[in-house]
C-alpha cells in the first residue's frame, strides 16, 4: 500500500512541473512507452535500481519521454546508480520512499558529462563556473521539480581540488543554470560534492523541506531572483550551509535579490551524523553557517531571513568584497549555540572581478531578536568596513550575546590588521580586543536592547569602536569591572538607559574609555 500511495502522490504532485495529471487508475490513464498517462516509471525504461547497474541511460530515456508532453519521472524504491542526469522543461522527478539516486564512481571509461568548454573565467573557482559535470543538471529550462521522500547520495562525486576538473569526474549533486520556475522539495541529500545544490541565474526558485548532510557547501544561491528557502536542515561541517552569492560565473554582473530564508537549521556536526541521528561533535568551530558572499561581483538586495537555528558552526556572515552592494536586509529570530563569531559584517576590497569596478557598499541592515550562547570567546561579533568605505545604517536590537569568555586584553590583537584585499572570514583579524562587539569603519550604527555577557571572567572591553560616526546605544547591558566602551576616532556617540554606563554623550573622541 505504501508504494502505491507514493505513486499516486507522485502523479498528483507532478502537476508542479506542468499541467494537471490524472490519478493512476482513472479513465484518463493510458499506458504508453512505459508510462501510465503522464507518469513515467524509470524501471519501465530499463533502470534496474540494484545499486550496481549504471542506470543513466534508462533514467534519461524516461526524462526524454516525459518531456514530450510534460510529466513526472518516478523512481520506485531501489538504488539507481548513475552518472549525469539531464533535466528537461516541464518534468518532475519524484523519488519514492527508500528510493536513492546514487552518484556512481567513474569506471571503465564511463563517467559524468564533461564540464562545458569556455564557461570558466578567472574570477571564481572551477566549481562555480561549470554545471554539466554534475549528477543532475539542467540549463535554460522552465517548470522543473525534484521532490519526494527519497534520497540523493553523492558518494561518487569529488569535492574539491584538481580532481574537480579531471575528465569523467562530477562535483555537484544538482546544478542549474539560467532556469526559472524550479522547485526542490522534501528530498535528502548526502555527500553532495563541492555543492549539494548550485543554481546560477535561476529565478522563481523554491526549496522546501530538505535535509542535507554534506562534505562541502549545502546550498549556493548565485545570481538568482525570487528565491524561497524554507523548513530545511543543512549540516556542512567543512564548508557553508546556505550561501547567497552574486559571482561573475555568467560573465556578467547579476544581483541576487528578493530572497527569503525561513525556519531552517544549520550546523557543523560530524559528517553523516545528522542524517543518522547521532549528532556527533568531535571538533569545535565547524563552518556550517548562513553567509552572503564571498563572491559578490553583483549584489544582494531585498533579503529577509527569519527563524534560523545555528549549532556547532560559524554564525551569520554578511560579506561583500568584490564591488557588489549589500543592502535592504532584514534578519530576525536567530538562536545560536557554540558558534564562531555570531554576527560578522564585512565590507572589503578584494575586487576579484573585471577591472574598473569600484568598492561596493553594505548598508540598511536590520538584525533583531538574536540569542547566542557559549560562542567562541576569540571572535565576538564584528562590523568592519575599510578606510574610506564605512558600513552604513545597521540596526541591532533585542540581542542576547553570550561568549564563553576567559580571555584578557593580552590575549587579543590590539590593532587588528585592515586586510582590505583579503578573503573575508571571522577569524581574519585574529583574537579581537572586545568580548562583545568590535566595530570599525562604520557610520549610523544603532544598538538597542543588546546584552553582552561572558561565561568565565573576561577583562577585555565590552564594545570597541574605531573610526565610527553616529553610534547610538540604548538600553544595553554589559558586565561590570572592565571598560564598557573604548572609543578611538569616534564622532557623535550616545549611550542612554544602559548598564553599567547609564548615560553619556561624546561629540568626538580620539581615545576615550567609559
Amino acid at each position: 500500500m505504501g508504494e502505491a500511495f507514493s505513486r499516486r502522490r507522485a502523479v498528483t504532485w507532478g502537476a508542479a512541473a506542468g499541467a494537471a495529471l490524472p490519478f493512476i487508475g482513472s479513465p484518463a490513464v493510458a499506458a504508453e512507452d512505459g508510462a501510465a498517462g503522464r507518469f513515467f516509471d524509470v524501471t519501465k525504461f530499463g533502470a534496474k535500481g540494484d545499486g550496481r547497474t549504471i542506470d543513466t541511460a534508462a533514467i534519461n530515456r524516461a526524462i526524454d519521454a516525459a518531456a514530450t508532453r510534460g510529466g513526472t519521472v518516478y523512481f520506485p524504491a531501489g538504488t539507481y546508480a548513475s552518472y549525469s542526469i539531464h533535466l528537461k522543461s516541464n518534468v518532475a522527478l519524484y523519488l519514492a520512499a527508500n528510493a536513492t539516486i546514487l552518484a556512481a564512481a567513474p569506471a571503465g571509461g564511463k563517467g559524468y558529462d564533461p564540464a562545458e568548454p569556455g564557461a570558466g573565467n578567472p574570477y571564481q573557482d572551477f566549481g562555480h563556473s561549470h554545471w554539466h559535470n554534475s549528477l543532475i543538471w539542467g540549463e535554460n529550462l522552465e517548470n522543473v521539480t525534484i521532490e519526494g521522500p527519497g534520497k540523493i547520495d553523492g558518494k561518487g562525486l569529488v569535492a574539491g581540488g584538481s580532481a574537480e576538473s579531471a575528465p569523467l569526474n562530477g562535483n555537484k549533486a544538482i546544478a542549474l543554470k539560467l532556469c526559472r520556475n524550479v522547485a526542490i522539495r522534501d528530498i535528502t541529500i548526502v555527500n553532495g560534492g563541492h555543492f549539494g545544490i548550485l543554481p546560477t541565474g535561476v529565478d522563481n526558485f523554491r526549496i522546501d523541506g530538505l535535509v542535507i548532510d554534506t562534505n562541502r557547501d549545502g546550498i549556493n544561491i548565485d545570481c538568482c531572483k525570487n528565491v524561497r528557502i524554507a523548513n530545511t536542515t543543512v549540516n556542512s561541517p567543512n564548508d557553508d550551509a546556505i550561501v547567497l552569492k552574486s559571482s561573475y560565473a555568467l560573465n556578467q554582473v547579476r544581483d541576487t535579490e528578493n530572497v527569503t530564508i525561513d525556519n531552517c537549521f544549520v550546523s557543523g556536526y560530524d559528517l553523516g551524523t545528522l542524517v543518522d541521528g547521532t549528532f556527533k561533535t568531535s571538533s569545535y568551530g565547524r563552518t556550517g553557517r548562513v553567509k552572503f558572499g564571498t563572491e559578490a561581483n553583483g549584489g544582494f538586495r531585498n533579503i529577509a531571513i527569519s527563524n534560523v537555528v545555528f549549532e556547532y558552526c560559524r554564525g551569520l556572515a554578511l560579506e561583500t568584497v568584490d564591488g557588489g552592494w549589500l543592502e535592504d536586509v532584514t534578519i530576525s529570530n536567530l538562536t545560536m549555540r557554540k558558534v564562531q563569531m555570531p554576527l560578522f559584517l564585512r565590507l572589503g576590497a578584494r575586487m576579484r572581478g573585471p577591472a574598473g569596478i569600484p568598492v561596493g557598499f553594505l548598508r540598511r541592515v536590520s538584525i533583531s531578536d538574536v540569542t547566542t550562547f557559549d560562542a567562541d570567546p576569540r571572535y565576538p561579533s564584528c562590523i568592519a568596513g575599510i578606510p574610506g568605505h564605512p558600513i552604513e545604517d545597521v540596526k541591532l536590537s533585542n540581542i542576547r550575546h553570550h561568549l564563553a569568555g576567559g580571555l584578557t586584553p593580552g590575549d587579543a590583537v590590539q590593532n587588528p590588521p585592515e586586510l582590505e584585499t583579503a578573503y573575508p572570514e571571522p577569524s581574519m583579524f585574529g583574537t579581537l580586543p572586545a568580548y562583545g562587539f568590535f566595530i570599525r569603519h562604520a557610520q549610523g550604527i544603532s544598538l538597542d536592547n543588546v546584552d553582552v555577557r561572558f561565561g568565565a571572567p573576561d577583562t577585555r572591553p565590552a564594545f570597541v569602536a574605531r573610526d565610527v560616526a553616529d553610534l547610538d546605544v540604548h538600553h544595553c547591558r554589559a558586565e561590570a569591572g572592565t571598560p564598557t566602551f573604548v572609543l578611538d576616532g569616534v564622532d557623535d556617540f550616545r549611550v542612554s538607559d544602559s548598564r553599567p554606563v547609564g548615560e553619556a554623550r561624546v561629540e568626538h573622541a580620539d581615545h576615550q574609555e567609559l
